[in-house]
């Protein structure tokens, strides 16, 4: 695959989308899990891969498709494909990113991942949905929705898709670290 520094544009918004796709990863390890993040360094090179990348300039998105890897230091999303939603009213500003096919966000042992994912700039929300999986070393949580407000810091789980065992519930199991 080619990897190129990806455009201005495109940083800015992706930068954003992957810093809120990394509260996803830690939101259940702390409920309020926007504060996690605070480390993390936006301003770091976003690299791309992906087998086919469309600029769609009439309806203002860029859509990356086919085994899509964006990294951002530590770091990384993946997808089948990626739609960016920008404006160029002046200057270009992102709007949403939407990604479906196998959405997941790692960073370090921390993972996060459903069938679709959107974050929305403007009102500071990602939402993860599809069989949610969240994975913190040996800890996890399973639900169909995970929905994370930035401004709020606050993020929620809900069990709006079926388990296997026809359930609407969200579950889990948290790693009891054992006593020398």
């Amino acid at each position: 695959m080619d990897r190129r520094p990806i455009s201005r544009l495109v940083l800015r918004g992706l930068a954003g989308g992957l810093l809120a796709g990394t509260v996803a990863a830690l939101a259940f390890g702390n409920i309020a899990g926007a504060q996690a993040i605070a480390g993390f360094n936006s301003d770091q090179p976003v690299n791309y891969a992906a087998d086919r990348i469309e600029l769609q300039d009439k309806q203002n998105r860029v859509v990356l498709s086919g085994s899509v890897v964006i990294d951002q230091g530590d770091l990384r999303m993946t997808a089948a494909r990626t739609t960016v939603a920008y404006t160029n009213e002046g200057a270009l500003k992102i709007q949403r990113i939407d990604a479906t096919g196998g959405v997941t966000v790692t960073r370090g042992n921390e993972r996060a991942s459903g069938s679709a994912g959107v974050y929305d700039f403007n009102r500071r929300v990602i939402v993860l949905s599809g069989g949610v999986a969240l994975r913190r070393g040996g800890d996890t949580l399973n639900g169909g929705r995970l929905t994370i407000d930035l401004n709020s810091g606050l993020s929620s789980v809900d069990g709006r898709a079926t388990n296997s065992q026809g359930n609407r519930r969200v579950s889990g199991s948290f790693s009891v670290p054992s006593e020398n």
